[in-house]
């Protein structure tokens, strides 16, 4: 039997669900009725608790950074690596300096402590709280056997460099491996960087260098299992500051040919081991950018020692290097390739804008002012030509910079006043200026369709229209320029007049022949001829003002009469032919109407 039905307004008793059709008491809101025992019993005067407000959450209370868990303890954990590896230098080098014990002592108890800090390390490692001075007894031990290695080979000489390094291998293998196996990139960074830091003042021999690239080349295994970014920065920086330091001392002071040779092994060594280095990272972990600077800092000595040889000497190994560089950059351009080496698109990044410096080099090294241009000119042109077919943003920008380059250069050789001097022009334009121009009208050419290719402007915009203002004004200072420089070299003693004279016939032609272009796409394709009869306009506004600015007070005799002439004819021509393109476009126009 169901229970009776309370009276409308009573609150049905605790632990009975209310019949369908209950009204609820007032001021308890609908639904009041979903499970049993959902309101108190009568009189009790209680809120439920699921209609009670949630209550604010409790704030813990600030904690000064100084109370904190772990800071105290790692500040003093670094601050007590830190003074004790300069105790072990001082026991291994500042004693012997001051004549304190004999160096089998010094050296043997340098390895004593270094052992006991490493055991002392494992020891407090494995207890609670431990973790924090384990990994830096073991870290001072580690950098400490690191630098009693160093003092054996170089300051000691009872080792054979090569030996040295092999034992130095070693020690910093194990302390990474250690550093692997508790899983701490802080046991790492603090072997690598109390090892690095303090190893110059243990030696400032050329066999440094070897030490610090050991130190750049034991820790490439780790990269591949464990995402330690300041690891890369850690094993590169040091290597790479010694050997630009050493860089620039040789080239201030005079030293030995052997010298530049063995930092030019160092710097080949610390970018060959920064480029499979990096390259084997981020074939794992396409996103590891730090791998893709420390590779970036790597490629700094190439590109610098370069600069301790002769400019033969020194454009090939810039030369090669930008190969190399430049090899790996497109390998992202190839689909097919691509999928096989999978090198990330900043990675590539990076060794193109490095490649690009090295080239840059290579062209500095062999060439003359006359020639730069030319060189430059024709890297860009071939940058250029792989953005717009590949689209590639990354060689477009450095085609840019490359025809900018270039066109600096160019424009240092062949300035106005050179190109409106007989005198000047005789005596500084050449054939090389000529080529100059002729390549670089080439890379106003590739240029535009790159940019028209990447850009996607607009047919007729203002972007194209820019554009192409941008081009005619570059192409007619380069016309102008190669016509002039072939003139004045041929030795003719009218050489430069008629040169003169002949780029103002071809100003004006082009000019015709972009508004006949224009008056031809008029009834085809209205933005088209926009941009044609702008850029036309344009050029033969420049070419009437030469004309009578230039040519009128620098020609003489039958060849100003020529450029009148042929100029006068051309315009005679185009005048005509607008006039009939625009007449015949408006006796079309009412025919289109009327349909």
């Amino acid at each position: 039997m169901l229970p009776p039905v309370p009276p409308p307004g009573v609150m049905p008793p605790p632990g009975v669900m209310p019949p369908p059709g209950a009204v609820p008491p007032p001021g308890v809101p609908q639904g009041w009725a979903t499970q049993p025992g959902a309101f108190p019993p009568m009189g009790t005067g209680t809120v439920p608790p699921r209609m009670r407000p949630p209550a604010p959450p409790r704030r813990e209370p600030q904690v000064p950074w100084w109370q904190r868990d772990g800071v105290i303890s790692r500040v003093l954990a670094v601050a007590g690596v830190a003074v004790t590896l300069i105790g072990v230098v001082m026991l291994l080098v500042l004693a012997a300096q001051a004549g304190f014990f004999g160096p089998v002592p010094r050296v043997v108890a340098g390895a004593v402590f270094s052992a006991a800090l490493v055991g002392a390390g494992m020891r407090v490692f494995g207890k609670a709280g431990g973790r924090v001075g384990g990994i830096a007894l073991a870290a001072t031990g580690i950098a400490g056997a690191y630098l009693d290695v160093v003092a054996v080979t170089a300051v000691y000489h009872w080792l054979h460099p090569v030996v040295g390094l092999a034992v130095a291998l070693a020690v910093a293998a194990g302390g990474v491996g250690l550093a692997m196996q508790w899983k701490s990139q802080p046991l790492a960074v603090l072997v690598v960087l109390g090892a690095a830091m303090l190893a110059p003042f243990v030696t400032a021999e050329l066999v440094l260098l070897g030490f610090l690239i050991v130190l750049q080349l034991a820790c490439v295994p780790v990269q591949f299992g464990r995402d330690w970014p300041f690891l890369h920065v850690a094993r590169t920086v040091p290597a790479v500051l010694a050997t630009l330091v050493g860089i620039a001392i040789a080239l201030i002071e005079t030293l030995d040919h052997s010298r530049e040779l063995w930092l030019l092994v160092a710097s080949i060594a610390i970018a060959a081991v920064g480029l499979v280095g990096t390259v084997l990272v981020v074939r794992r972990r396409a996103g590891d950018v730090t791998a893709t600077v420390a590779f970036a800092i790597s490629t700094t000595p190439m590109l610098a020692v370069a600069a301790l040889f002769d400019r033969r000497v020194g454009a090939l190994v810039a030369a090669a290097y930008a190969v190399v560089l430049l090899s790996v950059a497109a390998t992202v351009l190839m689909p097919k390739v691509r999928a096989v080496v999978k090198i990330p698109g900043h990675t590539a990044v990076a060794a193109a804008v490095a490649g690009a410096f090295a080239l840059l080099e290579a062209c500095v090294g062999v060439t003359s002012a006359q020639t730069l241009p030319i060189a430059t000119l024709l890297v860009a042109l071939g940058f250029l030509g792989v953005a717009g077919q590949l689209r590639s943003g990354v060689a477009a920008g450095l085609g840019i910079a490359f025809a900018l380059i270039g066109g600096l250069a160019f424009f240092a050789n062949a300035t106005p006043e050179r190109l409106a001097s007989q005198h000047l022009a005789e005596q500084h334009l050449t054939i090389s200026t000529a080529l100059a121009a002729v390549t670089g009208m080439a890379v106003v050419a590739a240029g535009v369709w790159t940019i028209r290719r990447l850009a996607g402007t607009s047919r007729g915009g203002a972007e194209e229209s820019i554009l192409w203002i941008a081009a005619s004004g570059a192409a007619l200072y380069l016309v102008t320029a190669a016509i002039v420089a072939v003139s004045a070299t041929t030795g003719a003693a009218d050489g430069f007049v008629i040169g003169h004279s002949i780029a103002t016939i071809v100003w004006m032609a082009a000019a015709t022949a972009a508004l006949l272009y224009g008056l031809r796409n008029l009834s085809r394709s209205a933005a088209i001829a926009k941009v044609a009869l702008g850029s036309g306009l344009l050029v033969t506004t420049a070419a009437l003002a030469k004309l009578f600015l230039f040519d009128l007070a620098t020609l003489d005799g039958l060849i100003r009469v020529a450029a009148f002439l042929v100029v006068g004819i051309l315009l005679l021509l185009t005048g005509t032919r607008y006039a009939r393109a625009f007449a015949e476009a408006g006796a079309r126009e009412p025919e289109g109407t009327t349909d």
